[in-house]
């Protein structure tokens, strides 16, 4: 008689109260479908860069860059102090769904950037990611990449 699968643990996104004010976090949303481009079209990328854009003006978060790949995206991204990460990008995730018809997985993969790694390593392992899927030859020829500049 054969085992059944283990269920997947649901893992935790919120802040811990000890992590500092504007801590980074590496993002990861993936589309339902892996494998297809469903996200690198002119008129999807628009939406998804204005509507991340809203946010930010608003000051839920702060995205400091943001790629598209035909499948995920990656960001570097900083919450609002007190509201609740989970919150924050599910209903950003509800709203690309609904307005650019996207199909995302359950939940999103969240890293906090510690002390002894590097913006600057993980953005360029982030922007890399084109490159290493074949999609470009050089990172700087990528399309579907913001950034923004830090407010002082």
């Amino acid at each position: 008689m054969e085992k059944p699968f283990p269920t997947r643990r649901q893992l935790p996104h919120e802040v811990p109260a000890w992590v500092p004010d504007g801590a980074v976090y590496a993002v990861t949303i993936n589309c339902k479908q892996r494998g297809l481009n469903s996200l690198c079209h002119e008129e999807l990328a628009t939406l998804i860069r204005s509507s991340a854009e809203f946010r930010m003006s608003r000051g839920e978060w702060w995205i400091h860059l943001l790629l598209l790949m035909p499948d995920h995206l990656h960001m570097l991204v900083s919450f609002e102090i007190g509201k609740r990460m989970t919150l924050t990008v599910s209903q950003w995730k509800a709203f690309v769904a609904k307005e650019g018809h996207i199909e995302w997985q359950r939940n999103f993969f969240d890293h906090r950037l510690r002390g002894n790694e590097s913006f600057r390593e993980k953005a360029s392992y982030i922007r890399a990611n084109p490159v290493v899927k074949g999609l470009v030859e050089k990172a700087e020829e990528w399309p579907f990449v913001w950034t923004w500049p830090v407010l002082g």
